[in-house]
C-alpha cells in the first residue's frame, strides 16, 4: 500500500468523524542481542512487526477510530498505523491500514488490520497453530461476527468470519530465494473460521474450526528435466470456489489428485471454569493439512486392475490423533502477584505417519501421511514475510541461511509456560519460558535431534497522561535458534484526540 492510499484514508476520515474521538498510538522500540539472532521471544508473537537481527528498531505511529459497541445500528471506523524500521525485513511497514463498518452484529473490513487469537491468552500462550499472531497482517476483505451472538437466554452462542485476501511478500520471497529457492507471486489467501459456545455463564465450553487455503498466484518451481520455470495456478471463479469449499486439483498433478491450493486447519476446544476467586481454562487445538489429520480416516475402498483408481466400497483406514497442542490456563483473581499462570504441550512428531505413497495398482488401500506441516510443494507454505502465520515453534523461514522458503523445523514437542502479574498498580511483569526437543521433518531430520530452551522475563511501568514503558531480557539456549542473549526496550504514548 503506497502513500497515497495512507493518504486518502487520511483524509475520508477527516470528512467524516467530525464528532469522534480519535485514539493515537506512538512507539518506539529498540533491540540489542549478541549470539546467532535476537532470542525467540524478543521476536515471535508480534504480528511480524519483529526481525531477527541482533540491532533493530522501530519507530510507530497509529491513528484509530475505533467501532462503538453501544446501540447505534450501523457504524464505521478506521486505523492507519505506520512503522519506520531499521534492521527489519523492509524500511517502511504498513502494519495496519484498513476501514471497517458494523452493522448490528455483523462486521467488514477491509484492508490490513491485527486480529486477535481466538480461545488462547494473548501474552502468554505460544500461539495458535492457524491464525497466530507470529506475521504481518493480511490485506483483506472480511465479514465477520466478531463476539458471540447469543441465544437460548445466554446458554448457546455463535462467531465466525470469511475473508479473501492477497500476501504482500513478493517482493521479499524472491530477494531471500534468489532464484535459486522456490518462491511465489500474488498469492491469494482465503481464511474462514466458526465458534460455537455452549454453557451458563460460569461453566462454558468453546468448540471451534479455523481454516485457510493458499491458491492463486504463480510460482517459481523445479521442473525435473527443466529446471527452474514459472508455473500459474488458476485463480479464476473455480479457484475461489475450491478455497471455500476443498475441491478441484493442483496445476502439477496428474493421477493422484488433492484439493486445490494449500489448505490447512484446526479443530479447537476449550473448557472455561469461572468461579469468584478463580478461573480455569483448559484447551486443545488440533492442526490438519488434509484428510488424514483433519478426519483421521483415510479411504481404502478402491478396485483393482484397470479400476484401481477407483472407489468402489466403503472403507476406511484409521490415523492416530497423537498431534495437538494442550493447554491450561489459571487465572487468580484476589493475587495481584501472580494473576495468570499458563502451561501449554505441544506435540507435531506423528504427522499422520511415516509412511506415504497414496493407493496403487497393487493396494487399495491410501496411506497419506508424511503431512509436512507449514510446507507445500507449490506455495512456501504458512508464511508471510518470512514468519510463520501460525504457531512460531514451528522454525520459521526466516531462519533460513541457505534462501529456502520452508519451515525445516515441524516435526517436534514443546513445553511453554507463561507468567504474569501486577504486584503495584503501575508495575506489571510478564514471563516465558519455553524448551523444544525438534526432530526436523520427515524429508530432512535433524541427525542428531536438536533442542532448545528459550525465555523472556519482561516488567512495564505505566505513567501518568497515557506513557508507558517497557523493559524485556531473553535468551535462547540450543542448536534449534543458536544461543542467544537481548535486551529489548519499548516507550510507549497512547491517548485520545478529539475533534
Amino acid at each position: 500500500m503506497n502513500k497515497y492510499c495512507l493518504i486518502t484514508l487520511l483524509y475520508i476520515g477527516s470528512l467524516l468523524t467530525a464528532s469522534a474521538q480519535l485514539e493515537y498510538r506512538v512507539e518506539a522500540q529498540a533491540t540489542a542481542a549478541s549470539g546467532d539472532h535476537a532470542p525467540l521471544w524478543l521476536n515471535a508473537n508480534k504480528y511480524g512487526l519483529s526481525s531477527l537481527d541482533k540491532t533493530n528498531g522501530y519507530l510507530r505511529a497509529g491513528l484509530f477510530n475505533p467501532l462503538r459497541n453501544d446501540s447505534a445500528r450501523l457504524d464505521w471506523g478506521y486505523g492507519v498505523d505506520v512503522a519506520v524500521a531499521g534492521g527489519f525485513t523492509s524500511t517502511l511497514v504498513v502494519q495496519q491500514a484498513y476501514v471497517e463498518g458494523r452493522w448490528l452484529k455483523g462486521r467488514l473490513t477491509l484492508g490490513s488490520k491485527e486480529y486477535p487469537m481466538e480461545l488462547k491468552n494473548q501474552q502468554l500462550s505460544s500461539g495458535s497453530q492457524t491464525f497466530g499472531v507470529n506475521a504481518r497482517p493480511v490485506p483483506q476483505l472480511r465479514l465477520a461476527l466478531p463476539d458471540y451472538w447469543t441465544f437460548a437466554n445466554g446458554w448457546l452462542g455463535i462467531k465466525g468470519h470469511i475473508a479473501y485476501g492477497m500476501q504482500t511478500d513478493d517482493h521479499w520471497q524472491q530477494d531471500f530465494a534468489k532464484n535459486e529457492n522456490r518462491y511465489t507471486k500474488h498469492t491469494l489467501l482465503h481464511t474462514k473460521a466458526g465458534y460455537l459456545k455452549i454453557g451458563p455463564k460460569n461453566i462454558t465450553v468453546e468448540l471451534g474450526v479455523e481454516m485457510a487455503c493458499q491458491f492463486g498466484g504463480k510460482s517459481w518451481l523445479l521442473v525435473p528435466e527443466q529446471g527452474y520455470q514459472w508455473v500459474e495456478s488458476s485463480q479464476g471463479p473455480s479457484a475461489f470456489l475450491h478455497a471455500l469449499i476443498p475441491g478441484g486439483s493442483d496445476v502439477t498433478e496428474d493421477v493422484y489428485k488433492n484439493a486445490e491450493g494449500n489448505q490447512l486447519g484446526s479443530w479447537m476446544a476449550r473448557l472455561n471454569l469461572d468461579y469468584p476467586k478463580w478461573n480455569l481454562g483448559l484447551y486443545v487445538d488440533h492442526y490438519f493439512e488434509d484428510h488424514s489429520s483433519m478426519y483421521f480416516l483415510g479411504y481404502g475402498g478402491y478396485g483393482e486392475g484397470d479400476n484401481w483408481n477407483n472407489r468402489k466400497k466403503l472403507s476406511f483406514f484409521v490415523y492416530e490423533p497423537r498431534d495437538m497442542m494442550l493447554g491450561a490456563e489459571l487465572q487468580l483473581k484476589q493475587f495481584p502477584w501472580l494473576r495468570t499462570v499458563l502451561l501449554e504441550y505441544l506435540y507435531t512428531k506423528y504427522q499422520s505417519g511415516p509412511v506415504y505413497h497414496d493407493h496403487t495398482p497393487y493396494s487399495n488401500v491410501q496411506v497419506s501421511g508424511r503431512d509436512n506441516y507449514y510446507n507445500h510443494h507449490i506455495y512456501t507454505g504458512w508464511q508471510h514475510w518470512g514468519q510463520v502465520m501460525g504457531n512460531p515453534l514451528y522454525r520459521s523461514p526466516l531462519y533460513n541461511a541457505d534462501g529456502s522458503i520452508e519451515v525445516k523445523n515441524n516435526r517436534f514437542q514443546a513445553w511453554h509456560l507463561g507468567l504474569e502479574g501486577q504486584p503495584l498498580p503501575t508495575v506489571g511483569y510478564r514471563f516465558l519460558l519455553t524448551y523444544q526437543d525438534g526432530l526436523g521433518t520427515y524429508l530432512t531430520p535433524y541427525v542428531p535431534r536438536q533442542y532448545n530452551l528459550s525465555m523472556m522475563a519482561e516488567a512495564t511501568w505505566a505513567f501518568a497522561d497515557g506513557w508507558q514503558a517497557r523493559a524485556a531480557l531473553a535468551l535462547d539456549k540450543g542448536r534449534l535458534y543458536g544461543d542467544n542473549q537481548g535486551v529489548q526496550l519499548t516507550i510507549v504514548k497512547s491517548g485520545l484526540l478529539t475533534r
